[in-house]
């Protein structure tokens, strides 16, 4: 089988790749571009561990064939924080606990991240929709739903 030459953005820099034709974009990120972040999960769509933005919209890494992100804008956990300084979502994450074993973390990140991008002041209910294609196994969800409130600047219940 031929290799596919690939080129997109990923993190604010350009990268060029070459791909076997039904790579997924998580293997090409993971085994290629070598950023760790996106997580394999489930491996099926499921668990949301493997979320990226493209071109500022969510999708399931796992699920998305890397041939198809050519030209594109492709974000992961890596590219949210800016050298040492985490992105407001990371700190709000840490200084809520809402993560614990952090597996799920990646996911819920990018998730709340192309919520707050769309709109900065979400509702609680609009924060559950916007993880629940995330699972989370440690935290019962409330520390998240607090922290990605308390990153919007909303409130979060006691």
């Amino acid at each position: 089988m031929s290799k596919i030459p690939l080129q997109f953005r990923h993190n604010g820099r350009d990268v060029a790749i070459f791909v076997d034709g039904g790579t997924n974009l998580l293997v090409a990120l993971r085994e290629l571009i070598g950023d760790m972040t996106p997580k394999f999960g489930c491996g099926q769509g499921g668990c949301g561990t493997c979320s990226v933005l493209i071109d500022g919209e969510l999708h399931l890494s796992c699920l998305t064939l890397a041939e198809t992100v050519a030209g594109r804008s492709i974000e992961t956990l890596d590219g949210m924080k800016q050298g040492p300084n985490l992105h407001p979502l990371q700190r709000a994450f840490a200084d809520h606990f809402a993560a614990q074993c952090g597996y799920c973390t990646p996911g819920m990140l990018m998730a709340a991240k192309a919520l707050l991008d769309r709109n900065s002041s979400p509702s609680r209910d609009e924060v559950v929709e916007a993880i629940s294609g995330n699972i989370c196994r440690c935290t019962g969800y409330e520390p998240i739903i607090n922290a990605i409130l308390a990153a919007a600047g909303g409130r979060v219940s006691a």
